[in-house]
């Protein structure tokens, strides 16, 4: 994938598809150590040992629709370009969460690209999900939960066109003043 916000709005629809009710996204770097961090956790069904072994092969799916799953392959590939790691945590009936370490001062790191628009995706296309989504750069941290929106926003849906506007200019907004997170973003 092009940019990492894809690999992240996959694994986040991995969950969904799981039966999460809360899914967390937190995008964390270190400028000092040149690491960024992605990691995706999920309450939802959770995987089995055996599961979670085969499924970095892309000729691997739980889907019936398909035969092939490039989306874990595409992000543990990505991660590891650089130098990074890529671990998957799970166990049935716990949920499952997804580590990728990259190295950002790697000529083989990703550009992380629009990730706020892809949590106002899912946030706004998975209303029945919390959604927690944390973005930080060393010391300054910025956690937005669609829990917390929709009490604000006392009933109106998120995906009310005029909450989604004011939704991703929020989340533009508040990651914007973290300042560039990824060189060459």
């Amino acid at each position: 994938m092009r940019e990492l916000s894809l690999n992240i709005l996959d694994v986040a629809q991995n969950s969904v598809s799981a039966g999460a009710t809360r899914i967390e996204i937190d995008v964390l770097e270190n400028t000092g150590t040149h690491i960024l961090t992605v990691r995706i956790a999920d309450d939802g069904r959770g995987m089995d040992e055996q599961t979670v072994r085969r499924l970095p092969d892309p000729f691997f799916t739980t889907r019936t629709t398909r035969k092939v799953g490039m989306g874990i392959p595409l992000f543990k590939m990505a991660a590891e370009m650089t130098g990074g790691t890529f671990l998957i945590e799970s166990e049935p009936g716990r949920g499952t969460t997804v580590t990728a370490t990259f190295r950002t001062d790697s000529v083989d790191c990703t550009p992380l690209g629009d990730v706020e628009s892809s949590i106002c995706a899912l946030a706004t296309m998975n209303e029945q999900i919390d959604i927690v989504y944390t973005r930080a750069a060393d010391e300054r941290k910025f956690v937005f939960s669609s829990a917390e929106i929709k009490a604000m926003l006392d009933g109106v849906p998120l995906n009310e066109p005029s909450v989604m506007t004011w939704l991703s200019e929020y989340l533009k907004e508040n990651a914007a003043a973290l300042g560039d997170l990824q060189p060459g973003e």
